[in-house]
């Protein structure tokens, strides 16, 4: 069956990459995992945002790299959405460690090292990985497919993802030569006739961001998609046969 994962969180009516999100993923939908975003601060701290600056979603500006994880812990997220929430601050990677391991979900972490590499990003994560004991329900996932190649140097056994922006021929040949056992694309690309049977027939599996509607999603599962990562899982859900 389909795998449904929840983008940032249930970011289709929560504050995106918040706790909030995360927690909601758990108690109000029956998605299988959910999609963060990690980036480093200015002190080496682990936090999760999907920006590297931080205008959109919080009300301060700038880069997130130039603050402390002190610093940033005084912000506030969601501030571009509407309704009356909770406050909810940049979270830590510890702190959704310390949340994920009383969860059966699985996260699909990606590595925001496109722009700035963060040195010693990998390193940290895969540690933390293993100080919560959370090594079963990671996966890693990167457009910089260095940072991939940089996980498996660590942790060999670990679940992989390569994030494309374009279109690449013998996607499934690439994907094997680089350790992955999933390739991540946008929905036109999983859209693509055959592609689900072409990974399949080298045992890649395809994840595909961002469907969220119920039309599209039901095209890519007939394409052979194993994971839709959607703001709304809900809809996903009942796309897939689990609510009705």
């Amino acid at each position: 069956m389909t795998m449904i994962f929840a983008h940032r969180g249930f970011s289709g009516y929560y504050p995106e990459n918040t706790m909030l999100a995360f927690q909601k993923v758990a108690e109000e939908t029956v998605a299988d995992g959910i999609e963060l975003d990690v980036q480093m601060t200015k002190d080496g701290e682990l936090v999760i945002m999907h920006d590297e600056t931080l205008d959109r979603t919080t009300n301060g500006t700038g880069n997130l790299r130039d603050y402390t994880l002190e610093e940033l812990k005084m912000l506030s997220v969601g501030v571009n959405i509407k309704g009356i929430l909770p406050r909810q601050t940049i979270p830590t990677m510890r702190e959704y460690f310390e949340w994920l391991r009383t969860t059966n979900l699985i996260t699909n972490i990606e590595l925001k090292t496109s722009i700035y590499p963060y040195p010693g990003i990998e390193e940290k994560l895969v540690a933390l990985v293993h100080e919560y004991g959370v090594e079963d329900q990671v996966w890693y996932s990167s457009f910089n497919h260095y940072t991939i190649k940089r996980i498996k140097e660590l942790e060999p056994e670990a679940n992989c993802g390569l994030l494309i922006e374009d279109w690449i021929v013998n996607s499934a040949d690439y994907c094997v030569s680089q350790g992955a056992a999933t390739l991540n694309a946008r929905t036109s690309f999983g859209l693509m006739p055959g592609l689900g049977d072409e990974l399949h027939a080298q045992g890649v599996k395809l994840q595909i961001w961002t469907p969220n509607d119920a039309e599209t999603m039901q095209k890519l599962i007939d394409n052979g998609v194993d994971v839709l990562i959607t703001n709304f899982p809900d809809i996903a859900a009942k796309v897939t046969g689990r609510v009705k």
